[in-house]
């Protein structure tokens, strides 16, 4: 190890700082200048003796932390101060009442909801659930704390190469779950895309890798084309006297590798890898115009794909992006994606709220934002939602499409896609939910499950008779709706269990059974109720009959003989367990343990995998790349366990790759020949679809290992008439 050279640490340090002045310089006055000074030196007294893991000064992440605040989401001093002070009260030993004696209460505040919970919550719910739902609980004050924890998640991702293994997965799977789509719904694009990227980076190195290697490799070809492309665009903008800038943007890697997932095509084919962005300096009043304008003047040029016409000035997303996008053809029958906006609507774009709170207070017109916020609000202000119910109503309204409704009186109210007829009367007003009777869209009847398009004119008809039901939480998606309809649902669970109670102790008297604690905790083992509302509801309802009750006392009196009988020949003796053969590892320690493999991925020895522990099923083995993996490893990281293959290759293992090509004569009897003869490999099933002469086989397997199946792919791609090999989660 190199020695440490505590001067040079020192002069980098100020660089570091003088750099974040710099960023923040248009933004600040004296005074605020000097109370960032005093936090800095606060905050280097306070880590002056911790490292990162890289090895690095601690102090360089705060700073940089306050740098990306300050720069690349547009907030003020409060904010550089709060993001330099961020880590103090967790990390070290200054509690939250030196903060706020030497910085007031509004940093103290901030402070406190960035500062994160240790050893609090129960062991069945996750941390970080919990806190991530703490943060959003100062949503109802303080949208800044949100917006720091995002550059303090940027900063730890731009860094997280020197993190083990285990903890690059969990913290790049957390932030592709939470932080990337919430940075999407703040309208931090930039940060957005980058968070996504880097996520992938460390979940899925090899195709990261790849498909940068490839962008790299056709960056030239690219910026040539898009100067081409753009020439007859300037000389007309110029001509029409607008004040306008060019810049060509390139696909980030995580959209193209989700292109080529959904559409199962490679990187050649991905066809709208160019796009850029014209930006018009106009005045508020005539930026709609200019930017329509702009529309006419490219498409005059170019023809418009009339499918991929995006109109988010005249209706901006709910998050507050406002922006034209037009895909047009180029020259080589090449699709370009044009987007065109003002410069005010691309610093909201870049900067997101911060941007927008800017321009509100510059009297520009409310942001449909604000009322995401209210609705969060809302939702954390339920008492009812655990911590991952929670966020999955969450995630919901993330990343999801948005659809336009008009109310009878022509009232526009926003829905994420897929929205009900149901979750547009919760919409307006909880109560108009829990009444509504039926829905009438563009003045015809429909179910309340009706899913809504834009454009639709919705009216509600309600009734006081009409009482919330449980089958309507299958349809409605609105976080809002299904909170609403739980809690109503809850309320009338609690009246009706009210009388089930005295009901279940009156039929227990009659058969001399006492309800009391341990009686109470029988009955919902015996009846498999969960919890005693859900019990004491079923008595109430009349679920649970006589003559159940009745066997069950039969069966608690005969409890005696079945133990005199185990003292006398010992337990009943469970069935073998007929598990696989111990071929996986756990931990650090190696540890062999009962596993399952699981069916959603299907690992075979030699795939990156780890050990998921389930309630039901003990642990299940999971491959890295696993579809499931973000959720789980986000959600219920303290679940996780570490593993790895240890020799056994006289276990056989199931793989399925799927074949695609051109159908030619001949082209199974080839495959298979390589299969059974050269690798010597079972075949388990085969399906073969053939359609206009392209070949498709669907192949399951019996082999050893991952490196076996990698070598059959190499033969088996040596065939002309094969387009692809791709192993694929399910089998046939």
């Amino acid at each position: 190890m190199l020695p440490i050279d505590l001067a040079q640490e020192k002069k980098e340090i100020l660089n570091r700082y003088k750099s974040l002045l710099r960023s923040c310089a248009e933004k600040i006055n004296k005074k605020d200048k000097k109370e960032i000074r005093k936090a800095f030196d606060f905050a280097v007294k306070a880590h002056q003796e911790m490292r990162r893991k890289s090895g690095e000064p601690y102090i360089y992440h705060p700073i940089a932390v306050a740098h990306i605040a300050s720069k690349e989401i547009g907030l003020g001093a409060t904010s550089i101060i709060c993001s330099l002070l961020h880590d103090v009260v967790e990390d070290t030993n200054y509690s939250l009442k030196d903060i706020e004696r030497e910085f007031g209460k509004k940093v103290a505040k901030i402070i406190d909801g960035l500062t994160k919970i240790k050893n609090v919550f129960g062991k069945n719910v996750s941390m970080q659930a919990e806190n991530f739902r703490k943060m959003l609980l100062t949503l109802s004050d303080d949208v800044r704390v949100i917006l720091i924890k995002l550059a303090d998640r940027l900063h730890n991702m731009r860094t997280l190469d020197a993190m083990p293994v285990h903890k690059k997965l969990k913290i790049a799977s957390e932030t592709l779950y939470l932080y990337a789509p919430l940075a999407h719904r703040l309208g931090l694009y930039s940060i957005k895309t980058e968070l996504e990227d880097l996520g992938l980076k460390f979940t899925k190195p090899e195709i990261y890798k790849a498909i940068a290697e490839e962008l790299q490799a056709t960056k030239e070809e690219r910026k040539k084309y898009i100067t081409k492309f753009t020439r007859p665009i300037r000389i007309k903008l110029k001509e029409n006297n607008l004040n306008f800038s060019i810049k060509g943007r390139p696909k980030s890697i995580f959209s193209i590798r989700n292109k080529m997932t959904t559409k199962g095509v490679n990187f050649d084919h991905i066809f709208d890898k160019f796009a850029i962005r014209i930006i018009v300096n106009s005045d508020l009043e005539n930026e709609k115009s200019d930017c329509w304008k702009i529309y006419s003047i490219v498409t005059d040029f170019y023809k418009p794909n009339p499918d991929r016409l995006r109109d988010w000035i005249s209706t901006p997303k709910a998050n507050g992006y406002e922006s034209l996008h037009t895909t047009v053809i180029g020259e080589d029958g090449k699709w370009v994606e044009v987007q065109i906006r003002s410069k005010r609507m691309d610093e909201i774009a870049e900067k997101g709220y911060a941007a927008h709170w800017k321009y509100k207070q510059q009297g520009s017109k409310e942001n449909s934002l604000d009322k995401w916020i209210e609705n969060i609000r809302e939702l954390l202000e339920n008492p009812e939602s655990n911590a991952l119910d929670f966020i999955d109503d969450f995630k919901l309204n993330l990343y999801s499409g948005e659809i336009y409704i008009f109310t009878p009186r022509g009232d526009l109210k926003v829905l994420p896609k897929g929205g009900t007829a149901l979750d547009f009367a919760f919409s307006i007003h909880t109560d108009i939910g829990l009444k509504c009777m039926g829905i009438k869209v563009n003045g015809k009847l429909v179910s309340l499950s009706h899913q809504l398009n834009s454009g639709d004119q919705v009216e509600v008809i309600t009734s006081n008779k009409q009482r919330a039901r449980k089958d309507w939480l299958r349809f409605v998606i609105t976080s809002r709706a299904k909170s609403k309809i739980k809690s109503a649902l809850k309320e009338d669970q609690k009246k009706i269990a009210i009388i089930g109670k005295e009901l279940a102790e009156r039929k227990l008297k009659h058969l001399k059974l006492k309800l009391n604690n341990k009686t109470e905790t029988e009955l919902i083992r015996h009846f498999e109720t969960g919890s005693s509302l859900e019990l004491y509801f079923r008595f109430g309802t009349g679920a649970i009959s006589n003559s159940e009750i009745k066997n069950f006392v039969n069966l608690k009196n005969r409890g005696w003989y079945q133990t005199i009988k185990n003292k006398i020949y010992g337990p009943p003796k469970g069935k073998a367990n007929k598990s696989s053969e111990k071929v996986i590892v756990f931990n650090d320690d190696d540890e062999v343990l009962d596993y399952k493999l699981a069916a959603c991925c299907n690992p075979i020895p030699g795939d990156l995998i780890f050990g998921f522990l389930t309630v039901v099923d003990g642990i299940k083995v999971h491959r890295s790349d696993c579809p499931n993996s973000v959720q789980l490893r986000s959600n219920y990281s303290y679940r996780i366990l570490k593993g790895k293959w240890i020799n056994k290759n006289d276990i056989d293992f199931i793989a399925t790759i799927n074949i695609k090509g051109i159908d030619t004569v001949g082209l199974m009897n080839k495959v298979t020949q390589i299969i059974s003869n050269q690798m010597n490999v079972n075949i388990k099933s085969i399906n073969i679809s053939s359609d206009d002469g392209i070949f498709e086989g669907i192949i399951t397997l019996k082999i050893h290992n991952v490196a076996f199946l990698k070598e059959l792919t190499i033969k088996l791609e040596k065939i002309e008439a094969i387009s692809s090999i791709t192993r694929t989660y399910k089998h046939h």
